[in-house]
């Protein structure tokens, strides 16, 4: 008997969009759905998650919150928020963003602007299957100081130096702690549920921090 994976999203490409078709699309769609796009250079990608991804997506938040809450910052979650830059026509809907280091400035805000508003500090991709449009380009056109990729195994934590991303092993957010470990917790999650993985995680956080403030 064959057995195959159950697919984690589903990505379409549209090529030749210009930008001004890009934009009408965003307005005619609305908020109120369950893809994802991306922009960059003419090409359109509409990414559709499906339960695999949503599910890491959500564990991830959980965990980014827990992060905070024991580094003692503030954080405003801005989940898949639109973010769209006219001045290098790129764009493209994260599945979670974060106001960390700038949460203050944005902290009252019902809508974000990147012409006056500061990037999230953080923004995740799920991406269990390879994305159609390079989404570090776009991300650091627009200046996102930090840039974390999960494809369903390795978490993959990307820092902006100079306009570009440098991979690196611990996040400039949470260090000391090692963020990359996050995928065995997730996976953790599906033997010991994810109340008791996130106790667990909190713990490990916990452990971290202790062990660096000895050193």
């Amino acid at each position: 008997m064959v057995t195959t994976a159950t697919p984690a999203e589903t990505r379409t490409i549209l090529s030749n969009i210009s930008w001004q078709t890009f934009k009408t699309m965003l307005m005619e769609m609305g908020q109120e759905r369950k893809n994802r796009l991306a922009y960059d250079n003419g090409i359109l990608e509409i990414m559709t998650p499906l339960m695999p991804h949503e599910n890491s997506n959500r564990l991830i938040e959980v965990f980014v919150g827990v992060l905070c809450e024991e580094f003692d910052l503030e954080i405003k979650r801005a989940g898949s928020l639109t973010l769209t830059r006219d001045n290098v026509e790129r764009a493209s809907e994260p599945d979670s963003s974060y106001y960390i280091q700038n949460e203050s400035l944005v902290r009252d805000r019902e809508n974000i602007d990147l012409a006056i508003d500061p990037p999230p500090d953080l923004v995740l991709e799920v991406e269990y299957s390879k994305p159609k449009v390079d989404k570090s380009k776009i991300y650091a056109a627009i200046g996102v100081p930090e840039f974390w990729r999960y494809n369903g195994n390795v978490l993959r934590i990307y820092r902006l130096r100079d306009g570009e991303y440098t991979e690196v092993q611990t996040s400039p957010t949470f260090p000391p702690v090692q963020v990359k470990e996050i995928p065995r917790f997730i996976q953790e999650t599906k033997k010991n549920g994810e109340m008791a993985t996130t106790r667990a995680f909190r713990a490990w956080v916990k452990q971290q921090i202790a062990s660096s403030t000895k050193q």
